[in-house]
């Protein structure tokens, strides 16, 4: 954990900020997870998610993003309109330690430069590397047993929609759902353990942050017409 924060760390001080705005701010909202346990709803965020942000605009249109982000992850079939599900009766409860980077890129322009109110749509792609705990659910009884940390690549996909509210800080509101290589966020798919898989063993997990970003600008601000 201490080692992620301080890579996270690096990564903000290695870009000039002299050269342009930066943004360091928070994130907060809900997780949920998309499986073979429970409801199937994409987006139902029930669970806590906290992260940091740090974007860089190289443009008005464009920002690279660096983001570390935890969230819980529980699920209950007893809470699907699936009939088989609910007759099953299988729950679970994991985490999700998420660094991500990529590119930010907005509908409008989004010029700091400019004082004035602004508003754009934007989305958000990148990768993303994940920390979670193995677990697997033993059939016989249902009962959830914990596993070792494991680390996973997954694929963010983010759209939201982001306004000044000031002159240094910034508001947004997104929905981004990961998709993740691996089938075993909630202990159906356990590599050790596969006399115990079940559900759909073809289809890799989902989990999915929808929330709220809060960012302080600092740095001198760019003239990007000169680029």
């Amino acid at each position: 954990m201490k080692r992620t924060v301080f890579f996270i760390i690096i990564i903000i001080i290695s870009f000039r900020s002299e050269a342009q705005i930066n943004e360091l701010g928070i994130f907060a909202g809900g997780a949920n997870y998309i499986g073979d346990v429970g409801p199937t709803k994409y987006i139902a965020p029930q669970d806590l998610a906290l992260g940091i942000v740090y974007k860089w605009n190289r443009s008005p249109r464009h920002s690279w993003r660096a983001s570390f982000t935890y969230g819980k992850l529980t699920s209950d079939d007893k809470d699907s309109d699936v009939s088989g599900r609910k007759e099953r009766g299988y729950k679970f409860e994991n985490s999700v330690k998420e660094l991500s980077l990529g590119l930010e890129f907005n509908f409008f322009d989004f010029n700091l430069h400019e004082s004035g109110f602004k508003m754009t749509p934007y989305v958000y792609g990148g990768l993303s590397y994940f920390w979670y705990d193995d677990i697997y659910i033993n059939t016989l009884n249902g009962k959830t047993h914990d596993g070792d940390t494991k680390g996973g690549l997954a694929i963010p996909m983010t759209v939201g929609i982001k306004a000044n509210i000031t002159e240094t800080l910034i508001l947004g509101f997104e929905v981004g759902a990961r998709y993740t290589f691996t089938d075993n966020l909630d202990g159906s798919n356990n590599s050790d353990h596969q006399e115990y898989r079940f559900g759909n063993l073809q289809s890799n997990d989902w989990y999915v942050f929808t929330g709220f970003t809060l960012t302080y600008t600092f740095g001198e601000k760019p003239c990007y017409c000169s680029n």
